[in-house]
């Protein structure tokens, strides 16, 4: 195990560079940059641009310079820890990402828990008892929040909060408690606010969720090991939990590769239509106006999370199957 740890710590150092790489080249390939864009809203509101202000702006952010010398200064900084500065905001990319990143992670987190607390046991209720009313009202409910956009929910639950109960379920805070210092009144009010994100972002996940389980527990009850055991009369309650539910969880379990990036880069549409002051618009604006020292900082924080969620599944894999055992010959 820890050799196989050691050789994918190793492999994701090349990993995350050709990421590196290929974001950079991606995030460059439209037409002009930020400056082309910024020159031209001047021009829309009728401003003039002289061309000394141009190239003062042009070497202030190092667009003067070849691509590849963009790139290698971008990720020498990144690998310092100085995320370069962002063009749009005209502020270092560690402040912008570090005022929402607690929003997210917050959200994120909230949401995974609801969601694994919620799909898990209606996963094994829906398998144990196949075929009930409470089995097909999951199915259904299950099939409708999978049919069902984060952001038209979210849009629901926006319009019936207003004309029902006249109150808005946009953003996380209440509007005396949006600017001011944290208090346990600003807490409580962000604790009234969360649920509406945690239930908005979190029924899509559920829902998937609650099949995965109900489909790997209904294959592991149906194979030999199980009526072996039940016919030497093992307790069903402890069989149930003992082998089938433990080994039904793996692929809940390796789903963690992409849920850590998840914790980053959030429900993007969703955070735009509740107004949530999380990373995931950020990086959609920072996309479109090929920001790209905060573009390329979400990407690879996007990536290296994407490695390290894989490795971090494999190991949680290898600990709760027996199954699964990494050795020098393979798994």
């Amino acid at each position: 195990m820890l050799s196989f740890i050691v050789k994918r710590i190793i492999i994701m150092i090349p990993t995350l560079i050709l990421i590196s790489l290929i974001s950079f080249i991606i995030i460059q390939l439209p037409r002009g940059d930020f400056l082309t864009s910024y020159i031209a809203q001047l021009a829309a509101s009728g401003e003039s641009v002289d061309q000394s202000l141009i190239a003062s702006l042009e070497k202030r952010y190092g667009l003067d310079q070849p691509i590849y010398v963009q790139y290698f200064k971008w990720i020498w900084g990144f690998v310092r820890g100085d995320f370069g500065q962002s063009f749009e905001w005209d502020q270092p990319v560690k402040r912008l990402i570090g005022d929402r990143l607690a929003f997210t992670i917050a959200i994120s987190l909230v949401t995974l828990v609801f969601t694994y607390a919620v799909a898990i046991p209606i996963g094994i209720y829906s398998a144990t008892h196949q075929y009930s009313i409470g089995d097909y009202a999951a199915t259904t409910v299950g099939f409708v929040g999978l049919a069902t956009p984060n952001f038209l929910l979210a849009l629901i639950l926006m319009y019936v909060g207003y004309k029902y109960f006249g109150t808005s379920v946009g953003g996380l805070f209440s509007d005396q408690y949006i600017n001011a210092p944290w208090s346990w009144a600003r807490l409580l009010d962000l604790l009234k606010h969360l649920w509406v994100p945690v239930v908005v972002v979190g029924t899509a996940g559920t829902a998937g969720l609650i099949r995965v389980m109900r489909a790997n527990l209904l294959d592991e009850l149906r194979k030999q090991y199980v009526v072996t055991a039940r016919a030497k009369g093992v307790n069903e309650r402890t069989l149930l939990f003992k082998y089938p539910t433990r080994l039904a969880l793996n692929p809940l379990v390796s789903s963690v590769a992409w849920l850590l990036p998840r914790i980053i880069s959030g429900a993007t549409i969703t955070s735009v239509v509740l107004s949530l002051p999380t990373t995931g618009p950020l990086l959609l604006r920072a996309l479109l106006s090929q920001d790209m020292y905060l573009a390329g900082t979400f990407v690879m924080f996007l990536a290296s999370l994407t490695v390290v969620g894989t490795l971090v599944s494999d190991i949680l894999l290898a600990w709760i199957d027996p199954r699964i055992r990494f050795t020098r010959g393979g798994a």
